[in-house]
This record gives structure tokens, C-alpha cells and sequence, in this order.
């Protein structure tokens, strides 16, 4: 099962973009986040054309939005909500044999590392307590979980450019870097793209677009993730 995900940034706007990953990449799960597309103007029509016969999505207009694409059916879906905000940040399926497919979109925090002084960040890290105190309560042996997403954090000092830059920037500040720790622990998450990549090798998934040569300058950061909860999975995603 090959697995991808994308914050694509408006599905609508850059569904040729999708066309082109379907085709190249020939993923078997897709989860997009940020699709900037509530359900009666998604693009179903469109993705299922590519082949994704099976799609759950949720979104608001220009605003947030998750959504998986699969070739495989679904046996279950459903939408969950954080923090008491109907936002579309997290979407899940359930897959034959008992897979269960998360795709998150974890707020990105605004500018300032400081919840008493930015409503964002403190509403990010209640996002994040959230999410943990939930797997922690469904934790069970033989769960086969998959967590995929934009979670909106460089957890190593790999994950960015530079780690004493960012030290003091939103998305590598060590109090979202301890929260995600805490995630990742809830559920003995497997960090599934570090098992094959050295966590000392520099890798990232996200550049800003403010940048006049993003590939030039190469100040990246890992925001994208993908975990699973059991390390048998492993042995069938690339």
C-alpha cells in the first residue's frame, strides 16, 4: 500500500496538480489537507475520473478542509471535531482488516510562541492535548492505526534548516516539539518516514513560498508527517 500526503493548498485550484500525482506517484491512499472546498463544490467528479473511486471529505469555503482518496473501500467514516470548532482538521476511515486512516491538519499556531499572547498558539497546543488524551484513552494492543497529515511541526533538529534559527519560530518551538512528543507516545506512534532515512539526514516537506529561490535557498522544514502504530506495517508502505 503506497501511501501520500499533501497540504495542496485549494484542491480546486490545483486539481491538474492531483491528475499529475495520481499518475506519476500511483499512490494507493491520498489524504490532502487545506482543500479550501466545502462538499457541494468538491471535486468529486474530477478525482474520481483519476480513479479514486472512494473519497471522504469534509471542508469549509476557503478555509481549512481534509479529505483521504482511496482505491481501496471504505467500511466506515467519519469526522471529528476539536476543541469545540466544526473546523474540518480531522477526517478518518476505516479500512478492511481493521485499518483505521487518520488525516489531521493541525493548526499552525500564527506568528507569536506564546498562548497568552496569540490566541492561535494556545488554540494549537489544545489541539494537540486533545488528539493525545484521545488515542491515550483508545490505546489498545493490535490496533492498526495510520496517522497522516499536516501536523504543522519540525519535531527533529533535522526536520529544519536550522535549528538554532528556529528555535524561537512556530512550528519548531520545544514546547510544539514536546506536545508532539506527547502525541507520539499516546499510542507507541512509529514515525514511519524516519524508519527509512536517518534521523541525523536533513529532510523536509514544506518551503515557504515568500522566498525568491526556494530551491536555491533550501530552508525547509518537515511539516508533513505519516505514523502508524504497529511496526508490521511497515513492512508493506512505501
Amino acid at each position: 500500500m503506497r501511501l501520500a500526503t499533501w497540504n495542496i493548498n485549494s484542491v480546486r485550484l490545483r486539481i491538474d496538480l492531483v491528475a499529475r500525482l495520481t499518475a506519476e506517484a500511483k499512490p494507493d491512499i491520498l489524504c490532502l489537507q487545506e482543500t479550501k472546498a466545502a462538499e457541494p463544490v468538491f471535486p468529486f467528479d474530477a478525482l474520481r475520473e483519476m480513479g479514486w473511486r472512494h473519497i471522504h471529505a469534509t471542508g469549509m469555503k476557503g478555509y481549512n478542509g481534509v479529505a483521504i482518496l482511496s482505491r481501496r473501500p471504505f467500511v466506515g467514516t467519519e469526522v471529528r471535531d476539536w476543541c469545540g470548532r466544526a473546523d474540518a482538521r480531522h477526517a478518518m476511515v476505516t479500512l478492511s482488516g481493521g485499518i483505521e486512516i487518520h488525516n489531521f491538519y493541525v493548526p499552525a499556531g500564527g506568528d507569536v510562541p506564546d498562548p497568552e499572547r496569540n490566541d492561535k498558539f494556545a488554540h494549537k497546543l489544545r489541539f494537540l492535548d486533545e488528539v493525545t488524551a484521545w488515542f491515550t484513552a483508545r490505546k489498545r494492543p493490535g490496533n492498526r492505526f495510520i496517522l497522516m497529515g499536516d501536523l504543522n511541526i519540525a519535531p527533529l533538529e533535522a526536520d529544519v534548516w536550522s535549528h538554532k534559527q528556529l528555535l524561537r519560530v512556530v512550528s519548531h518551538t520545544p514546547v510544539e516539539v514536546e506536545r508532539l512528543a506527547r502525541l507520539q507516545v499516546s499510542h507507541d506512534w512509529i514515525d514511519a518516514v524516519r524508519k527509512f532515512s536517518s534521523p541525523d539526514e536533513k529532510l523536509y516537506s514544506w518551503w515557504s513560498y515568500r522566498a525568491r529561490d526556494w530551491a536555491a535557498a533550501d530552508k525547509g522544514r518537515r511539516l508533513d508527517h505519516v505514523w502508524v502504530t504497529f511496526a508490521g506495517v511497515l513492512q508493506g508502505i512505501t
